[in-house]
């Protein structure tokens, strides 16, 4: 009796399709690459703009009817549009950056960052990994589909925004999604800009923290006074700053702050056991912690509490003297910064206005305060059932041939704009690992993940076209 396998022709029709363009791809992705796009620094501004424009050109080659260059008051995103013959398809959104992190040979690069060279089966080069080598695969990616499918056009109506700050904060980039908001509607939006476990552990993130920060000015006397004759007779506000932070969190690390938690998306027990069944060597993360214990919210486990469980931390703290030997002062100011990433449910707004008046509260009678809140990002999750994610995970299964699993990011980024904005569900699709060294020397993507990556973006179109119209 044979019990071999089903044979997938789609896959197999995607793989060879994705062989016989490999070589082209990757020399297409290198010369990207080669653009120093580097938007934090303004001397590559006409750099980030030639990416953005080399962008355009290679969407509308790759079949793109519509590719724009749109400008902001910062660096420039990229648009492109690709319609459904079919009207009834679904709408997706791709979004990914085309800017990178600042690179140079003295940093500790074994090799120019801005010329790209495979060392094994590893392409090197800043921007490889993030977000350059996750955008590029879906240029490919959706030239398989077609081919797969039979198809002139792509399973769902598909358009990509490709900003070009995200390395700078995304200052213009919620301005930019009102301003486009009607070219932008979309009914999911897929975020290439992400990775997985690991090589051996393809998963799917479901959402991202948000983030709020603040820094606190504390003020006393009007200048620094000797601490003799008036030690112990007025506030000072060095210590005033201790005892805030010594306020923050309560004796089991959660945090103090009256009405934080309000809100919160727990965890469901399905979430924690998922999350459980990852191969997570606690010593071995905290060795890249830098750290020798791991410490937070009781009754709650380090990935839980990483991806899952909104944080306060103190990112400075300051005030008096600071240099060499004694200098016997009451300090006339302070300062404390402090961020705090925000889950599923909790709202920028509300913890701005919790932290101001916890804070007004903690403070002494004499001491003057000042908050200044920077802007914030909203945290962003997906039900494990929604039916655009399942569509994730099984066009991953496909190209992986093993099981998805789940997991969260910790950090924030513009996704949570989209989302809010577009009001549409964000689904994460990276296949970047932990060691291709994002924002460090060498950076680089593993070119057999890299290929997953295009196989995945090939299925996913008409997977979601097909259950997308079953789940309305």
């Amino acid at each position: 009796m044979n019990m071999s396998k089903p044979v997938d022709n789609a896959v197999s029709t995607v793989r060879a399709y994705i062989e016989d363009h490999r070589t082209a791809f990757l020399d297409d992705l290198a010369e990207w690459l080669r653009i120093p796009s580097v938007s934090a620094q303004p001397d590559h501004a006409a750099d980030v703009r030639r990416s953005a424009d080399w962008l355009a050109a290679k969407l509308q080659e790759t079949g793109f009817p519509t590719t724009e260059v749109w400008e902001t008051r910062g660096a420039p995103a990229v648009f492109a549009e690709w319609p459904s013959e079919d009207p009834q398809a679904p709408t997706v959104l791709v979004y990914g950056h085309h800017d990178v992190q600042p690179a140079a040979r003295e940093d500790g690069w074994d090799t120019d960052p801005f010329e790209p060279v495979i060392r094994g089966n590893r392409l090197h080069a800043r921007g490889a990994a993030d977000d350059k080598g996750q955008v590029f695969f879906h240029t490919l990616g959706v030239r398989a589909h077609l081919a797969a499918t039979g198809r002139t056009t792509p399973a769902v109506h598909l358009k990509l925004l490709i900003e070009g700050e995200e390395e700078s904060g995304s200052p213009h980039f919620r301005h930019l999604v009102e301003t486009h908001a009607d070219r932008l509607a979309a009914d999911a939006v897929i975020v290439s800009d992400t990775g997985m476990w690991s090589e051996d552990t393809p998963t799917v993130c479901t959402g991202m923290r948000g983030l709020a920060e603040c820094e606190i000015e504390l003020r006393g006397p009007a200048q620094d006074i000797h601490s003799g004759s008036f030690g112990g007779a007025v506030p000072n506000p060095a210590t005033a700053a201790a005892r805030l932070v010594a306020a923050l969190h309560d004796d089991h690390a959660r945090v103090a702050v009256p009405g934080f938690y309000e809100g919160v998306t727990e965890l469901t027990d399905r979430e924690r056991e998922l999350f459980a069944e990852l191969p997570f060597d606690e010593t071995r993360w905290l060795t890249t912690a830098k750290s020798s214990a791991t410490h937070g919210e009781a009754g709650h486990t380090t990935l839980e509490r990483i991806w899952a469980r909104p944080t306060a931390e103190v990112n400075g703290i300051g005030g008096g003297y600071q240099g060499p030997g004694s200098k016997t002062i009451i300090p006339s100011s302070a300062m404390v910064k402090l961020s705090f990433r925000l889950v599923a449910g909790q709202d920028p707004d509300h913890i701005e206005k919790a932290v101001r008046a916890w804070a007004a509260e903690q403070l002494p009678e004499g001491i003057r305060h000042e908050i200044t809140f920077g802007s914030a990002t909203r945290p962003c999750l997906t039900p494990l059932d929604h039916p655009a994610l399942q569509s994730v995970v099984r066009a991953m299964g496909r190209a992986f041939e093993q099981p998805v699993r789940f997991t969260r990011e910790g950090g924030s980024g513009p996704a949570a704009d989209l989302q809010e904005v577009l009001d549409a569900p964000v689904l994460f699709l990276g296949i970047s690992v932990p060691s291709d060294g994002w924002h460090a020397p060498n950076e680089k993507v593993e070119l057999d993940l890299l290929m997953k990556g295009v196989e995945t973006s090939a299925h996913l179109w008409d997977d979601l076209a097909e259950n997308w119209r079953e789940a309305h």
